[in-house]
């Protein structure tokens, strides 16, 4: 059984939180945090990497402390993007001064579907829960579009450093990253690694107490290739692959496109 502490890695390789002494941590340790770090420095378009401290992804902000705030000052964070459903938000409130944040509501999607089968007295099996993780990242493609696209014009507006975010930091949070990303040209096998550093990172609240069997809670709390990979084979499928997703769906043509890799890329001799 997986350890709910130090979780094993999914299939592929995680890449190293600071690979190079020269260039900024990607993971940030946070007192009241586990899933706290910058995108930057993947390669994006023509190979110019993406700005660090620009963009952040990150867990709920509920529990962070005195400290925490201070840090995510020196950071520069003027944004926060949270993604919860309103339940959520409304049990773990936070507020950061000088920063704006935007509610772009999601409900949890498996969190409640788990609940309405136990409720029912029927847990799910582990694999059960696999699909419906995988469903709900196709969810994310069309019925959440709306969410995710006013994110990208939230980055087109200005290059402030801004932090998104849901509960755990890993399915919504992870989808918007990927999605961001994949519109900064950045090759969809660093996507992937990207976003599996969450079984590296995040420690999830399980719970002995807890009424869900323990290997749901498992599938529910960790990240898995083929939870992200369920999103991109529908956004292959039914529009040619993210670009045209992109920009049929989500609104962002080419030139929305140059202006967020403007933002976010490094300047091509920069």
């Amino acid at each position: 059984m997986t350890s709910p502490t130090t979780p094993s890695a999914p299939a592929g390789t995680l890449p190293a939180l600071a690979p190079d002494p020269a260039t900024p941590p990607r993971a940030l340790a946070l007192e009241g945090l586990t899933n706290f770090r910058d995108l930057g420095g993947y390669p994006g378009l023509q190979g110019r990497p993406v700005k660090w401290r620009r963009l952040f992804r990150s867990d709920q902000l509920g529990a962070l402390t005195p400290a925490d705030q201070q840090r995510l000052a020196e950071l520069g964070i003027a944004r926060a993007v949270d993604f919860r459903g309103m339940h959520e938000r409304a049990a773990q409130p936070y507020t950061l001064p000088g920063v704006t944040q935007y509610a772009l509501h999601v409900e949890p999607m498996v969190v409640q579907r788990v609940q309405e089968l136990l409720q029912k007295g029927s847990a799910p099996t582990p694999a059960e829960t696999v699909r419906l993780m995988q469903d709900t990242y196709r969810a994310f493609v069309h019925d959440n579009a709306p969410r995710f696209a006013e994110l990208l014009q939230l980055l087109l507006a200005s290059d402030a450093p801004l932090v998104f975010h849901c509960t755990a930091g890993k399915d919504r949070t992870g989808f918007a990253a990927a999605l961001i990303l994949l519109a900064l040209g950045v090759p969809r096998d660093v996507v992937m690694q990207d976003y599996l550093l969450t079984n590296a990172l995040y420690r999830p609240p399980f719970l002995a107490s807890s009424s869900t069997p323990r290997e749901v809670l498992e599938v529910i709390w960790f990240v898995r290739e083929d939870f992200l990979d369920a999103a991109l084979r529908l956004i292959d499928a039914e529009y040619g692959g993210p670009e045209p997703y992109l920009e049929r769906v989500l609104g962002l043509n080419a030139a929305a496109r140059a202006k967020l890799a403007q933002l976010y890329l490094q300047p091509p001799n920069g």
